[in-house]
């Protein structure tokens, strides 16, 4: 079956445009939320502060393209216990509270050029638990960070999100509402079996903390967690021209993060516009300006402060991303396209998103070759799952190669990791007639294979 008979079996090109602006719309809601403004603490809850929109606890930071680890879980090799029916014993249900502190440094020695988050990732799912301070000093209690609990792996969300972009709002928009705020459940020593703690920082490895066995009386220093540079890899979300800032330059712009976390924009605006004006190179300065520009829809006046802050510096992503959410507001699939090719050129680790966008932009470019290959890429590199719309772009793409088994495979796993999505019954459908066409394939090709000689 052909590209076009499968797209009038299960969507119009009308309704493709608007399902990929939903994507878009999912993509920028489902982000984690942003680091503290500079200088802040390291506690569960932080500032808007070169992340995400403008009045909300969202962010466009990098999404981590780490590989999930595995831990050594005590008990399970006991000779004396080979079922592990001790372990109850050993980590009772009791949720008592678990405190840890520690540091967090570059290679060198220094403190993160920007506040860093730090996960806990249990059998290699990730969940956020706090920041570093502007010394990469942090301090929390395990599992009680619900201003950060936005993303789709931390929340009961149905993993889509359903919301479209406001008119001349950009990808789900500089004022979309806050996700699931998640569980504030406590989190109990049983539950740190198999977990570990690390630092999320784009472009940078991250040192390993084992969590597995630890007690509520136990030091709550973890040490000190060293960030490595990961080879060949240029994108960052942090520009280097910050620390070349003059005294008065950074001054308003940290003036205009506080204006922001108190979500007075236009107060914040004419601060970042004394920023630049003194120092035109700012480029998170420019990035700050063109949000606060998006927020209020002077998306012409947002365009020009994203290339300012570009120009300033070509190596800094979230400006890239702000222009791929913008061009997805406006259905500009070409420029979704260029953007997002320039953050997997610059960073082809740690933005899922990146290839999300680009698998859409490509998909409704009609480009289908290079859309299966970004929604590929999306698949691998989101451990999270926060964009599991991928496997269904890449189950309709493999479809219409009349690769229905394939088809079938990432439908399944989309509808595992986002069961209750608003499309989820209408996915079900689709995968039934994948299946039923998967078995008609499969029996054809039975009855054309010769019978043994007896």
């Amino acid at each position: 079956m052909g590209a076009n008979s499968i797209g009038e079996v299960y969507m119009s090109r009308q309704l493709c445009v608007i399902a990929a602006l939903a994507l878009g719309a999912m993509a920028q809601e489902q982000t984690q939320a942003p680091p503290p403004a500079a200088g802040g603490g390291g506690g569960a809850t932080g500032a808007p502060a070169g992340g995400g929109p403008i009045g909300t606890t969202e962010g466009v930071g990098a999404a981590p393209g780490r590989g999930p680890t595995t831990t050594p879980q005590p008990g399970r090799n006991d000779p004396f216990d080979p079922n592990g029916r001790n372990q109850q014993n050993r980590f009772p249900e009791m949720e008592r509270p678990i405190f840890l502190s520690g540091k967090v440094v570059m290679d060198d020695g220094t403190p993160p050029p920007e506040p860093v988050q730090i996960e806990r990732v249990c059998n290699g799912q990730a969940r956020p638990e706090g920041w570093t301070d502007s010394k990469g000093r942090f301090s929390f209690q395990l599992g009680q960070n619900s201003a950060m609990m936005a993303d789709a792996s931390y929340s009961n969300s149905d993993g889509f999100g359903g919301g479209f972009p406001q008119a001349g709002g950009g990808a789900g928009g500089m004022n979309s509402s806050m996700g699931s705020m998640g569980s504030r459940r406590g989190i109990s020593e049983r539950d740190l079996m198999g977990c570990e703690l690390r630092a999320n920082l784009a472009g940078y490895r991250s040192d390993i903390v084992n969590l597995s066995g630890r007690r509520m009386m136990d030091n709550p220093d973890v040490g000190t967690i060293i960030m490595k540079p990961i080879a060949n890899v240029e994108g960052k979300t942090f520009s280097m021209t910050t620390a070349m800032a003059p005294k008065d330059a950074r001054k308003s712009y940290e003036k205009g993060l506080d204006l922001l976390k108190k979500k007075k924009p236009a107060e914040a605006r004419k601060e970042f516009e004394k920023a630049t004006t003194v120092y035109p190179k700012y480029a998170v300065a420019w990035h700050e300006l063109g949000r606060v520009y998006e927020a209020t829809q002077q998306n012409d006046e947002a365009l020009k402060a994203y290339q300012q802050a570009i120009a300033a510096d070509s190596r800094f992503v979230k400006p890239y991303l702000q222009l791929a959410g913008m061009a997805i507001g406006a259905q500009n699939w070409q420029g979704v396209a260029e953007n997002t090719n320039r953050i997997i050129k610059l960073n082809p680790i740690d933005f899922p998103q990146a290839y999300f966008y680009n698998s859409v932009a490509y998909y409704n470019l009609q480009k289908y070759e290079e859309a299966e290959k970004s929604a590929r890429e999306t698949v691998q590199r989101d451990e999270r799952h926060r964009f599991p719309k991928a496997q269904h772009l890449l189950g309709i793409l493999l479809a219409m190669k009349d690769d229905y088994q394939g088809a079938v495979d990432n439908i399944k796993g989309y509808l595992k990791f986002a069961p209750s999505a608003g499309d989820a019954d209408v996915v079900r459908k689709q995968l039934s007639d994948f299946e039923g066409r998967l078995n008609a394939t499969a029996s054809a090709q039975g009855a054309q294979t010769p019978a043994e000689p007896k």
